[in-house]
């Protein structure tokens, strides 16, 4: 009886390990680290969604040092999280990346002033200092300055621009008269640091109409071109919307899940779901064109892609995906 127990749990190893082996490997580069941001991506994970699609799915946190174009480029990633305005650009440089799918319908960029300072509306920004975060996330603030017609390089008909440190510390110290903040990070940093609400006048891209498309899935066109690898593609969307589902109706969990895989503060992930799920959408994660060629077109507009970009993004995954 004891050489057929260990026969049996050797032979269940055994299955295991096949089964193991025979998972397809994706790797996900996170824009960011880990956390309510990427809340659909640690569910699935979690859940065993990715598991059921057959995949072998490793996440990776970013940080201010990681550029996540430079990582899919180098091999280090299969697929990325990132902004439209950082992958148009990649692209425009050779790094050939194609939006396979957009779980986030809206941007949760917005800029941030002391109601007690000089900047009161848009016509105050001249001769001010103005905040904002680079490595890619610069992009939509240069389109908005270029609609109002504000030079950038400072003067009293222009704006001063400080490279923001992923913080709120400019406002607090009082190096810029605004600054940039996410709806569901920075702009809570602030709450937590004494601010109220009231106390703020808050710019919102997308109420402005002036968001450009952020946290999209992005892969290699040259890896697409591999019918395996856009299988694969297919199977990781389709588990990772299945996440996002689950994450936005158990934001609660999804913040403990997202605490286990190196989150901070349980609190203020529990709160960053909650205002994640106002950005995510329906959640089938189907890229809007409407939304996509304004983008393009206000990068077009700033200078800061020269062309018009040309196969930058599909259908055809989140199609599949959705069957």
């Amino acid at each position: 009886m004891k050489k057929l127990m260990v026969s049996l749990m050797a032979g269940a190893m055994s299955l295991a390990a096949a089964q193991a082996m025979a998972a397809d490997a994706v790797t996900l580069q996170l824009k960011w680290v880990a956390q309510g941001q990427f809340g659909g991506y640690f569910v699935a994970l979690d859940k065993g969604f990715y598991e059921e699609e057959g995949l072998d799915v490793t996440i990776k946190p970013g940080g201010p040092d990681i550029a996540p174009e430079q990582v899919i480029a180098g091999g280090g990633a299969d697929v990325i999280v990132d902004w439209m305005g950082g992958a148009l650009v990649a692209r425009e440089k050779g790094v050939p990346l194609v939006n396979i799918a957009q779980p986030y319908e809206k941007a949760g960029m917005e800029m941030v002033c002391p109601k007690d300072g000089p900047v009161q509306t848009t016509d105050d920004f001249p001769g001010h200092t103005l905040g904002v975060w680079f490595y890619g996330n610069e992009y939509p603030f240069f389109a908005w300055m270029n609609k109002l017609g504000y030079s950038t390089e400072g003067g009293d008909d222009g704006v001063t621009v400080l490279k923001q440190s992923f913080d709120v510390q400019p406002l607090i110290q009082k190096q810029a008269d605004c600054i940039s903040v996410m709806t569901y990070n920075e702009y809570w940093q602030l709450i937590d640091a004494g601010y109220s609400a009231d106390d703020l006048i808050v710019f919102n891209y997308s109420e402005m109409g002036n968001d450009l498309l952020e946290d999209g899935l992005y892969a290699l066109e040259t890896d697409l071109a591999d019918p395996a690898f856009k299988d694969k593609m297919v199977r990781f969307v389709r588990a990772s919307m299945k996440g996002w589902k689950y994450a936005l109706e158990n934001p609660d969990e999804a913040a403990e899940i997202v605490m286990d895989n190196g989150g901070q503060d349980e609190n203020h992930q529990k709160r960053m779901m909650g205002e994640v799920a106002k950005l995510i959408g329906d959640g089938d994660g189907v890229l809007k064109e409407d939304v996509y060629e304004r983008t393009a077109q206000a990068l077009l507009d700033q200078g800061i892609i020269e062309k018009q970009p040309e196969g930058a993004w599909t259908h055809e995954i989140t199609d599949e995906a959705l069957k």
